[in-house]
């Protein structure tokens, strides 16, 4: 069975090399074009297109600016695909690119459908606070993320896990679960179950504005928002270091809800601990990234700040 690969991700790259290791038959890869990468903003390949160079770099590696055309349509018909499998790549397909294999195109979605269909099911499900999520494998039709469910697999959470770490779990719960539904597609004993569309819930694309945190806001909302953002692209406050105004990533943090004082107010700024208060509640800061600096922990951080600083609410 030819198949083509569609993927991004570090979530979808973690799929393709259990892939590639479990020897199915890769013909090509599709995966989003290079693109400035860190503080250096030096042109980068994506998580896929890197990790197949490393495993398999004889593999076509295809980097369309725009996947649904009719000349990249061409494209993909030469290598006369029997399946096409889809993971955060980041472009809806239309049904023309979906119809080209014999066998259809599945997609592995981080979450458990038919919550979070979109962009950010990850990020959406930790800024909600969820004790579960998971991932489903499914049928790929026009509309998002709607199609029949070949399988699921579910994933547990603690209050402390960030999206770095989420998307490892997802992964690794995908990759069983994946060869699992193509050994019955090769026997054709899949048993495909539809959606309930009214449970549908949405995850759209995290925008600039959802990554500034707000201190008016309780302990509870602004630690999960700092978890799902972590560690990219990062939940960040304005801070005042001295005469200077700067903007600091919070990469994790624990939250203190004894603790009470005016949103943004420092509670305690000692060698070990740095506590803001919240709208209810306080967050203990453990992990954060000044800018133009690395991510240290606070521990880290506090042994090099020659003043205190100030949250700029």
């Amino acid at each position: 069975m030819k198949i083509v690969f569609f993927g991004t991700s570090p979530f979808a790259a973690k799929i393709l090399e259990s892939l590639l290791q479990q020897n199915y038959n890769i013909v090509a890869v599709v995966t989003r074009t290079d693109k400035p990468q860190g503080r250096s903003l030096k042109i980068g390949p994506p998580p896929v297109k890197e990790r197949a160079l490393q495993i398999a770099p004889e593999l076509p590696i295809l980097q369309p600016i725009k996947a649904s055309t009719p000349e990249f349509a061409a494209h993909l018909k030469s290598f006369d695909p029997d399946l096409f499998i889809v993971a955060a790549y980041g472009e809806i397909l239309k049904q023309f690119i979906l119809d080209i294999p014999s066998r259809g195109a599945i997609n592995v979605h981080a979450s458990l459908l038919p919550k979070y269909r979109g962009a950010a099911p990850m990020q959406r499900c930790l800024m909600h606070g969820h004790a579960e999520t998971g991932v489903t494998i499914m049928k790929m039709v026009l509309e998002m993320d709607a199609g029949d469910m070949l399988g699921t697999a579910k994933v547990p959470l603690t209050g402390q896990t960030t999206l770095g770490e989420l998307e490892q779990q997802l992964a690794e719960a995908s990759c069983p679960l994946l060869m699992q539904v193509l050994d019955q597609l090769v026997v054709e004993r899949l048993h495909p179950i539809p959606q309930n569309h009214s449970l549908a819930t949405y995850a759209p694309k995290i925008t600039s504005n959802e990554t500034e945190i707000q201190w008016d806001r309780s302990a509870f909302e602004i630690h999960n928002q700092i978890r799902a953002l972590s560690p990219q692209p990062g939940a960040w406050c304005s801070v005042q270091i001295g005469p200077q105004k700067k903007k600091l990533k919070i990469k994790r943090s624990q939250i203190v809800p004894d603790k009470q004082g005016y949103p943004g107010e420092t509670l305690s700024w000692t060698p070990h601990e740095w506590v803001v208060a919240c709208q209810t509640g306080a967050l203990r800061l453990l992990e954060v990234q000044l800018e133009g600096k690395k991510t240290l922990s606070i521990q880290e951080f506090l042994r090099g700040a020659q003043d205190p600083c100030t949250i700029v609410a």
